[in-house]
């Protein structure tokens, strides 16, 4: 069984990934993580990320940076969205993600092109949205709690640009799978959240 978990940043993809994993005993992967090592990896090697080829050197990341805390911060998720459009680095990483989702029993995976280029056949396909003004305050809290110093206003502008950025690429763009099932967390906690995931996922399977 293959779940696939869709959405922008901060929309709340990835902890309904999490917990969608453990509800139904899955191994879970986080593909945004591997375009975040990517660009962090380009970074650190003095690349230029909107370069195609210093972004495609830097798919040879070692495995070890994908444990580095940094990939978490709004720079290097930024840097993510940069090297993503991409062509090939998309392709680069893909065998790896499709091999992900093909194991075993199967696999939950979250990103923004799983239900439409790593795993169309998906038996079931949540695309996750939320507002900008729901998605910023949510991020603004967490970069807070990390100490980061930064405005409401700029991550607010960030999202949107890596919005505009993800939908517009020419290669997997954003975009929810004509099959998938919309959930909008915009009004709900991060119980509820899980909880109406868990049913969604759990009705489409008993179809």
């Amino acid at each position: 069984m293959i779940i696939a978990v869709d959405g922008p940043t901060a929309s709340g993809k990835g902890t309904i990934a999490k917990a969608l994993a453990a509800h139904f005993g899955l191994p879970h992967l986080d593909t945004g993580l591997l375009y975040r090592a990517v660009g962090r990896q380009c970074a650190l090697s003095g690349g230029n990320a909107d370069d195609p080829s210093d972004a495609l050197a830097a798919c040879s990341f070692p495995d070890s940076l994908l444990a580095d805390p940094e990939l978490r911060s709004e720079v290097s998720g930024g840097f993510a969205s940069q090297v993503s459009i991409h062509p090939g680095v998309r392709k680069a990483l893909f065998e790896r993600q499709r091999a992900f989702a093909l194991q075993p029993g199967g696999a939950v995976l979250d990103g923004r092109d799983i239900g439409t280029v790593i795993a169309p056949e998906a038996e079931v396909k949540l695309f996750v949205v939320a507002s900008v003004p729901a998605r910023a305050e949510r991020r603004f809290a967490e970069m807070q709690q990390q100490g980061r110093s930064v405005s409401l206003a700029e991550v607010s502008a960030d999202l949107e640009r890596r919005d505009a950025r993800d939908r517009s690429r020419a290669q997997a763009p954003l975009v929810a799978a004509p099959d998938a099932i919309l959930l909008d967390t915009s009004d709900l906690g991060r119980e509820a959240a899980i909880a109406r995931a868990i049913a969604l996922a759990e009705a489409r399977l008993a179809q």
